[in-house]
C-alpha cells in the first residue's frame, strides 16, 4: 500500500478550493446553489485522488459515485466512493459484484440528496427583504372576521357547564379504572367506587381549593373542621379514593407513550374543547402545571411564575377559553399532511388544525414558536398569523442595532417586507420597534401603519411621555394574553392536593381548567342574553355552586357518618350567637328529590321559603334550612319543587 493512502483517506492532500460563485440579483446570499447544474468533481482537480488511482481511460472524464478503484502497488483492493460535496474518498468494504449491483442505487441516492440540498438552498435564496417606506399606502388591512358566535337562549346551572366536559362517559371510565386498579393492588378488598361518590370526591376537592388549609386531614380535625368537606364523606374513605384514583389500565400496552396514564382523560377533554365555538382572535402559548416531584416530563422555565412543572401548549381566545391543548412529552412530529418545520412549529400546526381557515381567524404566538416556515404554512391554510420573532430566525433580514435606534429615541421603528413563497405569494412584514429595548414582530396580515401613541414613564424627566407605537405592536399586546388570563383564573383557586403520582397533578389541573372554561362559557351566554355583569356569578360563586351540587345533588347524605360528636359538656359551654344566615342550596340540589327529609329541631327559626314570615322547628336534613310544615302551610314541599 502506498504511504500516501491510509484507510482510504488521502495523506497530505491539498484542501479543495472551490471557485467563488457568481452573485445573483435574486438573492441576498452569494451561493452557487442558485444554479440548477449539479457540481461534479472532475479529474485534474485538487480534490481528486492520486494518479495511480485514476482510470487509464481517456474517455472517462467524470468520477462517478460507487466506482471502484484498484491500487497498482498493492494486492489489496480498496473501494472508493464519492462522499458528497466534500470530495473525500472513503473505503467501502465488499466484493466487486456487490458493489456493481448497488452502484446504480448509490448514484440515485447521491443525486437525490444533492438535489434536495440544492432545492433547500434555492428556497432560502428566494427570501429577499425590502425596506417599507412609511406612507399611508403601506398600510395592510386587517382581515374582517366572516364568522360569528352562536346566540344563547338559556343560561344553564353551573354544574351543567361542568358536566358538559366531565360527562357520564368520562366519569364511568374513571370509576371503572379506579376499581380495577384497586383490585390489582389488593384483590381481597375492593374499592366499590360509583359515579355519585366520585362526584362527591371532586366536589370536596373544589371546596378545598377555596377553603385553603395546609394539609388535607385538617378538614376533618376537631379544631378546624370544615362541614362542607367532613359531612360529605369520612376521612378514611376520601383518602382511599384519592389513593386508588386511576385513569388507565396499567396492564394495557402503552407503546412507549409517556402520557399513557392520562391519555383517556386527554382524548375525552380534547374532543370537547375543540367543539366549542371560536372567537376571531386566538393565541397559542405555553402553560405550566406546578410540580416538583420526580418525573421525566418535568420542565424548568425560569421566567414563569411556577418555574418547575409540566408544560402544556394551549390554544385559547383572548379571555382564556381553551379550544385545544397538547401536553409536552418531547419532540413533536408534524401533523399528517404537513411538512416538518421543527418541533416548536409542529406544536402550532398541530393545535391550529381545529381553526377554520375560511373565516379569517387571527392567530398570535411568541418568539418560541415563530419561524418563517410557520408563517408560510399557516398562510397556506388560510390562517393569518402574528408573533414576536428572533433576529436569527429571519434569514437575510437585517435591522439596525439597538444602539442606533436608542440614539434616535424611544418609539423608533423599522419595517421590512418579503415574499417568502413565490408560488403562493406569501408576504411577510417584519417590524423592529425600540421601547426600552428592541423587539421584532412579524406578521402575514399586519403592518406598522397606522401608528398610534402610547404613554411611557420617562425616568429622566420623571413624567409620562407619548411614544409612537406601530399597529402591529398594538395588535400583539392586545390579543396575545389569552393563556396568561387562563393562568390567572386558575391560580385564584387552584387545587393544591399533594400527591407523588404525576397523573394526579394532571387530573386536578384539568378539573381547574374545566371549571374556568365552564365559567367563561357561562359569561358568554350571559352577555349574549344581555344579563348585567352585577347579576352574573363571579368565579368564586360559580365554583362553590359546582362544588355544592356535586356533593349534594342526587345523593342521600343522611346515612353518612358525620364524624365524632362532641361531648355534652362541650355542647353545654358553647355560646349561642346569631351569625350570618346559611346559604340556601341551589335549585338543582333542592329539586333532585333525594334525601330531603323533615326533622324537628330544638330551636325555632324563621322559614327560609321566600315571602314567608313564619317561624318553625321543622328543617330539611339535606338542605339544613328551616321550613314551615303544618296543616296551614307546607313550605317544605314548595321549597323542593
Amino acid at each position: 500500500m502506498k504511504p500516501s493512502v491510509f484507510y482510504g483517506k488521502r495523506v497530505n492532500a491539498q484542501p479543495h478550493v472551490r471557485a467563488p460563485p457568481e452573485e445573483s440579483e435574486d438573492s441576498c446570499l452569494s451561493d452557487s446553489a442558485g444554479s440548477d447544474e449539479e457540481y461534479v468533481p472532475k479529474p485534474g482537480d485538487e480534490e481528486s485522488c492520486s494518479e495511480s488511482d485514476r482510470s487509464s481511460s481517456d474517455e472517462e472524464n467524470v468520477v462517478k459515485p460507487g466506482v471502484r478503484r484498484r491500487s497498482s502497488s498493492s494486492e489489496e483492493e480498496v473501494q472508493y466512493q464519492d462522499a458528497g460535496s466534500d470530495g473525500e474518498c472513503v473505503p467501502e468494504p465488499g466484493d466487486e459484484e456487490s458493489n456493481r449491483s448497488s452502484s446504480d442505487e448509490e448514484v440515485n441516492n447521491t443525486s437525490a440528496q444533492a438535489a434536495r440540498k440544492t432545492q433547500k438552498r434555492q428556497n432560502k435564496d428566494k427570501v429577499v427583504w425590502k425596506t417599507v417606506k412609511q406612507t399611508q399606502s403601506s398600510t395592510k388591512k386587517v382581515p374582517v372576521w366572516e364568522g360569528a358566535l352562536p346566540d344563547s337562549d338559556t343560561i344553564k346551572q353551573p354544574v351543567d357547564y361542568f358536566r358538559q366536559f366531565f360527562d357520564t362517559e368520562l366519569l364511568d371510565l374513571i370509576v371503572n379504572q379506579s376499581n380495577l386498579y384497586s383490585t390489582q393492588e389488593n384483590p381481597n378488598r375492593a374499592l366499590k367506587l360509583d359515579q355519585k361518590e366520585l362526584e362527591q370526591f371532586i366536589g370536596t376537592v373544589l371546596y378545598m381549593s377555596v377553603i385553603r388549609l395546609p394539609h388535607s386531614r385538617i378538614y376533618w380535625s376537631n379544631a378546624f373542621r370544615v362541614e362542607q368537606v367532613a359531612d360529605v364523606m369520612p376521612r378514611g374513605r376520601w383518602e382511599e379514593i384519592k389513593h386508588f384514583l386511576h385513569l388507565n389500565d396499567n396492564s394495557a400496552p402503552n407503546n412507549s407513550d409517556r402520557l399513557f396514564k392520562i391519555r383517556p382523560l386527554i382524548d375525552s377533554l380534547l374532543s370537547k374543547f375543540q367543539a366549542l365555538p371560536q372567537d376571531q382572535m386566538l393565541s397559542i402559548d405555553e402553560q405550566m402545571v406546578p410540580f416538583k416531584g420526580r418525573s421525566v416530563l418535568k420542565q424548568y422555565i425560569p421566567k414563569k411564575p411556577y418555574k418547575w412543572g409540566y408544560k402544556i401548549f394551549v390554544l385559547c381566545d383572548t379571555k382564556g377559553l381553551v379550544h385545544s391543548f397538547d401536553v409536552y412529552a418531547g419532540k413533536s412530529d408534524p401533523p399528517p399532511g404537513s411538512q416538518d418545520i421543527g418541533s416548536s412549529g409542529n406544536f402550532v400546526l398541530k393545535l391550529a388544525q381545529v381553526i377554520e381557515g375560511s373565516v379569517n381567524h387571527l392567530l398570535f404566538f411568541d418568539n418560541w414558536f415563530s419561524l418563517l416556515d410557520l408563517f408560510v404554512a399557516l398562510a397556506k391554510r388560510g390562517i393569518p398569523a402574528l408573533g414576536t420573532v428572533q433576529q436569527n430566525r429571519l434569514p437575510c433580514c437585517s435591522f439596525s442595532e439597538d444602539k442606533k435606534l436608542k440614539k434616535k429615541g424611544r418609539g423608533t421603528f423599522e419595517e421590512q417586507q418579503a415574499v417568502v413563497d413565490r408560488v403562493d405569494r406569501v408576504e411577510v412584514r417584519a417590524v423592529k420597534w425600540f421601547d426600552n429595548r428592541g423587539v421584532i414582530v412579524a406578521s402575514t396580515f399586519a403592518s406598522a401603519q397606522p401608528v398610534s401613541f402610547i404613554e411611557r414613564w420617562d425616568r429622566k424627566q420623571r413624567r409620562k411621555v407619548s411614544v409612537e407605537c406601530p399597529s402591529i405592536i398594538t395588535l400583539y399586546n392586545k390579543f396575545m394574553g389569552g393563556v396568561d388570563a387562563l393562568d390567572a383564573l386558575i391560580a385564584y383557586y387552584r387545587i393544591h392536593i399533594r400527591s407523588k403520582k404525576y397523573y394526579h397533578r394532571f387530573f386536578f389541573h384539568f378539573v381547574d381548567m374545566v371549571v374556568v372554561n365552564g365559567w367563561l362559557l357561562y359569561r358568554r351566554n350571559c352577555d349574549s342574553m344581555n344579563v348585567p355583569r352585577k347579576k352574573q356569578k363571579d368565579l368564586l360563586a360559580f365554583k362553590l355552586s359546582i362544588a355544592q351540587a356535586l356533593c349534594m345533588q342526587g345523593k342521600d347524605l343522611s346515612a353518612k357518618k358525620r364524624g365524632r360528636r362532641s361531648s355534652d359538656v362541650e355542647r353545654e359551654f358553647k355560646k349561642k350567637r346569631r351569625g350570618p344566615t346559611k346559604a340556601i342550596p341551589t335549585q338543582d340540589v333542592r329539586a333532585d328529590g333525594v334525601g330531603h327529609w323533615p326533622q324537628i329541631d330544638s330551636v325555632r327559626q324563621r322559614c327560609k321559603f321566600p315571602k314567608c314570615t313564619g317561624h318553625t322547628s321543622f328543617k330539611c336534613t339535606k338542605c339544613d334550612v328551616h321550613l314551615c310544615l303544618n296543616k296551614n302551610k307546607n313550605c317544605f314541599c314548595a321549597f323542593h319543587e
